[in-house]
């Protein structure tokens, strides 16, 4: 491994002069400026030199062979990197604090250095879903590329899984004022921040519920608004954080403050159905986490049948016209995707690709949306049983998506086709 040559970007002199940009690896610069003032005396350079070799072998076998020349030069390159990332963290970026790190502390600890932090990195949770948790044997292929990486993608993983591993330690102490297991979240697939928003909205509605350890199952959930609706109480402006939560915890849960209150008004204001914000796979119930309980589901189940029995007039079965458009796909995005298209004035379709999704923001912004199309069209031939439901479907979605679709200040229309993708089929 050879020094590399001295430059007058590393001299003080040209501190406040025009530079080129100077690409060379942060340890190649602090080395440099350590010789060049007076930090790295020669019997350091020689240690470094003894080093550098050993680290390379040593980094070769541990990712692959070291008996082969790319294996040890890809290792060079990674030795420099994980030294580089170390430095830039530990200094700050400053090149006589760097350069006095090399003098006083030994050239393969410092590459330790970087691959410890990089190992402290992938131990961090990688998603917020608790079904989605890492392994140990997938360390060495993510420590591998890593390892390449540069100090500012370590920065923005950094931040992301630090957020991430935020928001999981706020969900398992909200989990355990409940009650509920980690065992639990990860068996069903929860996402920690549904989980924060749950026991945010639950300390708006129901604070008794923490104080009894009860964590709401769907049908469960249902019938406490049901009951807040009747009572017709006023909606929050506010949330409180929840009585003794962790201060270091405070911001994690208070990020989701401002979607739970816009969720309010949906929850508690008769205008929508409840049946249809619960629903599995609509968007509302995707945001928050409720229990499965199969005997509350088949009661409620039985209750609406019953309900059904008692009506004077059985209700009116879908049409054919429904049959043959929806094809058999009844699940919210594919009814969006079709009520949007009828709304629009495009041919009827319950999966769209990218083009034709933007084809039809497009006409939708030239010649506007008629959402009393799509409601007549549910009136005249969606199975009776549903038409409500599907009715207050499209009505919420056209109050949240319109302004978007229609905005003129989205000339790329990224946000209107994010949102597409977001609540509609659209096929990649």
């Amino acid at each position: 491994m050879t020094l590399p040559p001295t430059t007058a970007s590393d001299s003080p002199t040209g501190a406040n002069a025009l530079q080129l940009h100077d690409a060379r690896p942060f340890f190649e610069k602090a080395l440099v400026y350590g010789v060049q003032h007076g930090i790295l005396g020669a019997d350091r350079l020689a240690a470094i030199h003894t080093d550098a070799p050993k680290g390379m072998v040593q980094i070769a076998r541990y990712f692959g062979s070291e008996f082969l020349r790319p294996e040890l030069e890809k290792a060079r390159d990674r030795m420099v990197n994980l030294i580089s990332l170390y430095l830039l963290e530990t200094t700050g970026g400053d090149l006589a604090e760097a350069a006095v790190s090399l003098r006083d502390n030994s050239f393969l600890s410092r590459s330790k250095g970087g691959s410890d932090m990089l190992k402290r990195l992938i131990a961090m949770p990688e998603s917020s879903n608790f079904g989605m948790a890492g392994y140990a044997d997938a360390e060495t292929p993510l420590l591998a590329a890593w390892s390449l990486r540069s100090h500012a993608d370590y920065r923005a993983e950094l931040a992301r899984r630090s957020q991430i591993a935020q928001s999981i330690a706020a969900a398992e102490w909200l989990a355990t004022q409940y009650d509920l297991d980690t065992d639990e979240l990860e068996s069903a697939g929860a996402d920690a921040e549904a989980v924060v928003r749950t026991g945010l909205l639950m300390q708006a509605l129901a604070p008794q519920a923490m104080a009894a350890g009860e964590w709401p199952s769907a049908p469960a959930f249902e019938k406490l608004v049901t009951g807040l609706r009747k009572k017709k109480l006023p909606v929050p402006t506010a949330l409180r954080l929840p009585p003794g939560l962790p201060a270091e915890l405070h911001d994690a849960v208070a990020a989701h403050c401002s979607a739970v209150l816009a969720d309010l008004p949906k929850l508690l204001q008769s205008t929508t159905p409840l049946r249809t914000l619960l629903r599995p796979m609509a968007a509302f119930r995707a945001r928050y986490f409720l229990l499965d309980d199969p005997l509350a589901e088949v009661e409620a189940l039985h209750h609406s049948l019953d309900a059904l029995e008692d009506d004077a007039e059985p209700p009116q079965p879908a049409s054919k016209t429904w049959l043959k458009t929806t094809d058999g796909n009844d699940d919210e995005h594919s009814l969006l995707t079709l009520f949007l298209c009828l709304a629009a004035g495009v041919p009827k379709k319950t999966l769209l690709t990218e083009k034709t999704a933007a084809s039809l923001v497009r006409k939708a912004r030239k010649s506007g949306l008629q959402p009393a199309l799509a409601a007549d069209f549910i009136r005249a031939h969606a199975p009776g049983v549903h038409q409500e439901d599907y009715l207050a479907l499209w009505a919420s979605f056209v109050q949240d998506a319109e302004k978007t679709l229609l905005s003129d200040m989205d000339y790329q229309m990224h946000d209107a086709l994010a949102l597409l993708r977001r609540e509609c089929n659209v096929a990649g």
